[in-house]
This record gives C-alpha cells, sequence and structure tokens, in this order.
C-alpha cells in the first residue's frame, strides 16, 4: 500500500511539474510494469511493415509495470478517461481493448462513454492502407459498415471487433486519434486468466503497434525476479547508472516468407552453451530456412524460451548430463508442462538451495550473450506435488510440439535483464540488472 500512495503522489507531482508538456518532448516518462497471472498468448506471425525513421519522436516516457505469467501495464483511454490494463507484448502489432462486456470479464474499455472515440468507417482509407500488414486482412461488418480486424493466436484463441480512433493517455502526455482494435467478440483457450486484464498492448515494428504510433526512437523495459515489478521506459535510457548493455543486430528480411514474421524483433542466435561447454550443433541449425522457419524473436508475450527440435534435445541432454546426482528426474513421460516443457524433477524444500549451483546456460547471440541461472533455470509447477515433493519443470520448450517454427526468447529468461530495443540503430541490447533496484533508481517506489 506505501508502494501505491509513493506512485500516486509520484504521479501527481509529475502532473504538476509538466503542466506544459505535449507530446512528444525530450521529458521521462515511466509505466509501472505488473506480473499477472494472466494469459500467454504465444502470438507470433504478425504484420510486416518496418518502422520508418522519418517518423520517429524523440519524447522519453516511462510506466511501472508488474508481471507473474503475462506483463501488464496500466493507462488510460478515452475522454473522460477511462482506466484500462494491457498486456505488453512485443511479439505483436495490433493493440486492442476488450469492448463489450461479458460475464468473465471484469475490465472492459466502454467507448459509448468517451467523447473522443470514432470508429473507423468501411470505405475509410485507413482500413484498407493501414491493415494491410495483418495477418488476418480487414474486412467490412456488414451490420454497421465498419471496419473488422481479427487476431488469432498460436493456442487457438483469437479476438475480434472494429478499428476505432481514441486518446490514448500515456502518463502525462495524450496521443490523439491512436488506431486500435475495439474487440466485442471472440474465443479464449483461457477465458478466466483473460479476464484479468482489459487488453493487448502491440510493440513489434509494424506500423500500427504501440510504440510505432507513438513515435518513440526506442524503448526498454526491466522486469524484476525478486518481486511482481518492473518498468516500462518509452524513449531513450540515458542513465549514468545504466551501463555495460551488450547489441546485437535485428535481422531484417524484405522478401516475404511464409513462417518469417518481418516485424518481428529478429535476433540471430549462434549457439547455446551448458555451463563451459557449447552444445555440439552446426550453425546451420540456428538460421531461418528457405521459408523464413527457424527465425529468433524476443517476445514479451511468451512466458518461456523455446528452441526448435533438435537444438531442444541437444541442450535438454547436456543439461540432463550436468546435473545428474543433483536433480531428481520426475519419471513420468505422459506429463508435459504447457504442451511442449518434458524435462521435469522433483524437488524437496531442502534441495531448491542447490539452485544456485546449476549449470548456466547461455544464449550466444551476434555481439551479445544471455545468460540463464540459479532459479530461472527451474519453474515451479503451480498445484502438481509427488508427496514431500514439487514439481519442476526446465524452463526450455520443444517449440515443434507447439507446432512454431521459430525460437522464441520468453520474457522469463529477461528477468533482471536490462532490455533494451533501439528501432533507429535496428538492434536489441540488453546487461544483468537488479531491476527492483533500477525501478528505484528511476522514481517509481517499486
Amino acid at each position: 500500500m506505501s508502494s501505491f500512495r509513493f506512485l500516486l503522489l509520484f504521479t501527481i507531482f509529475l502532473l504538476l511539474f509538466h503542466q506544459n508538456f505535449s507530446f512528444p518532448s525530450k521529458q521521462t516518462l515511466l509505466l509501472p510494469l505488473k506480473k499477472t497471472l494472466g494469459h500467454d498468448p504465444h502470438a507470433f506471425g504478425r504484420s510486416s511493415k518496418l518502422l520508418s525513421s522519418s517518423a520517429i519522436a524523440t519524447a522519453t516516457n516511462k510506466l511501472a509495470f508488474h508481471h507473474n505469467v503475462t506483463l501488464t501495464v496500466s493507462l488510460s483511454v478515452g475522454s473522460p478517461p477511462q482506466n484500462v490494463t494491457m498486456v505488453l507484448d512485443t511479439g505483436s502489432e495490433l493493440s486492442w481493448l476488450h469492448c463489450k462486456k461479458a460475464p468473465n470479464l471484469n475490465s472492459i474499455f466502454t467507448p459509448q462513454a468517451s467523447k473522443s472515440y470514432k470508429p473507423i468507417p468501411c470505405t475509410s482509407p485507413i482500413c484498407r492502407t493501414r491493415t494491410r500488414d495483418l495477418t488476418l486482412p480487414a474486412s467490412c461488418d456488414p451490420n454497421n459498415k465498419l471496419c473488422h480486424v481479427a487476431v488469432s493466436y498460436a493456442d487457438a484463441s483469437s479476438i475480434e471487433g472494429n478499428l476505432a480512433n481514441e486518446n490514448f493517455v500515456i502518463g502525462t502526455s495524450t496521443r490523439p486519434g491512436f488506431l486500435f482494435g475495439c474487440m466485442d467478440s471472440g474465443f479464449s483457450s483461457n477465458s478466466e486468466e483473460d479476464s484479468k486484464t482489459t487488453g493487448l498492448m502491440g510493440m513489434n515494428r509494424g506500423s500500427l503497434s504501440f510504440v510505432s504510433q507513438m513515435g518513440f526512437p526506442k524503448f526498454s523495459y526491466c522486469i524484476s525476479g525478486f518481486d511482481s515489478s518492473g518498468v516500462l521506459l518509452l524513449g531513450d535510457a540515458s542513465f549514468s547508472w545504466l551501463k555495460g548493455l551488450n547489441y546485437t543486430p535485428l535481422i531484417q528480411i524484405s522478401d516475404p516468407l511464409p513462417y518469417y514474421d518481418r516485424v518481428a524483433y529478429t535476433v540471430q542466435l549462434e549457439g547455446i552453451k551448458v555451463g563451459n561447454k557449447m552444445l555440439n550443433l552446426p550453425r546451420s541449425a540456428f538460421l531461418p530456412d528457405h521459408t523464413g522457419a527457424g527465425q529468433t524473436m524476443v517476445d514479451s508475450g511468451t512466458q518461456f524460451t523455446f528452441l526448435l527440435g533438435p537444438v531442444y534435445t541437444a541442450l535438454k541432454n547436456e543439461f540432463l548430463q550436468q546435473t545428474r546426482g543433483v536433480l531428481r528426474v520426475q519419471e513420468d513421460p505422459n506429463f508435459v508442462f504447457q504442451a511442449a516443457m518434458d524435462l521435469c524433477y522433483l524437488v524437496s524444500d531442502s534441495s531448491r538451495a542447490s539452485f544456485s549451483n546449476l549449470p548456466r546456460v547461455s544464449l550466444m547471440f551476434q555481439g551479445a550473450e544471455m545468460s540463464v541461472s540459479g532459479e530461472r533455470l527451474l519453474y515451479r509447477v503451480p498445484g502438481m506435488n509427488k508427496g514431500s515433493d514439487s514439481v519442476y519443470c526446465f524452463t526450455f520448450g520443444n517449440s515443434d510440439l507447439l507446432g512454431i517454427e521459430a525460437f522464441v526468447i520468453g520474457h522469463h529468461h529477461q528477468q533482471n535483464v536490462w532490455m533494451e530495443f533501439d528501432l533507429v540503430r535496428s538492434r536489441v541490447g540488453f546487461a544483468e540488472i537488479r531491476c527492483d533496484l533500477a525501478g528505484q533508481r528511476l522514481g517509481m517506489g517499486l
């Protein structure tokens, strides 16, 4: 409760201090991020239009977030403003909000209550030009003659509704005319968890994404591994205490390929080490093939990290070899956590202390390295026990079992890592850092 009061006072201070603030500017705006028990969309393969550097603004903005299964950020939409909570998803383009009350929804946006809400008619050029990169093409809703949009996800869930313009209030700045999906129907594979958020904030490089419409040159986030806090920073992160970021270039392919997402944050994975041992795999195992299958995406909308079958099998076997006598394998061939994680262990309360001695798994990228160690290597399966032991699963999964033709770096392995997405220089930077301390330094009171 004390953190909430601090954040409220801090927000009031910003509002008073920046009365003349107009978007864009060089001011700093942070949003709190929250990690909540929510839906893991596994969202891939959305639009394919790159961000134009000519449309980039110079503002720096910051918000805090919270996290658990999904990363969520709170902001205001409409006139008068309505509070909404959105899932932060770097694997998606279209931002959307639930706009129709349903029995399982606790939070919706009510367009009828907003004076600034403007639905996009079918006849508008926006319906044709701005939606051309969406995986599912826009259509015309015959009932109201409005521009109809739909989004589907790899877990078979989907959401649809109408494209609209609205005012989005980010911290102390207002972005009028923001294009988003006002969704009124859909199918969810986990409706109970989906009900905990109002919508989704698409953050990839597509022209309709949140970061593209806002015109920021870069954005960063930092997810605490010690609690459910975090921070999202929109704009440049120039802080004396933030040093040592290692950068890896974004891979860009201009030709359309059936299994390649051209506006994802795609980097080149070059190898994986377990401890000091590099997996014996050819470089071709990490390269996309002629169809685009095999790209490596950094995705905040996915919880864990998924590797294509041959690479996952090599990692699994090496981790098993190096942890023999340290961890007890759960011998149940029929148990697969989240449909793709089949290496699980029986762990007693006393043996959790040995997590710090587990071999580090290092993902080797072009020019940079991301290491996963300690408790981030294993995840406790909620509510599952065998006698006095808890079941923990290896936090890398098999993409093949999910039907995903890609390597995906999920947000669980991004905890306590400053993640920077530089849209101007086309690169991703990261460095290990205590994210709870970073949030305090940024004045979030986290």
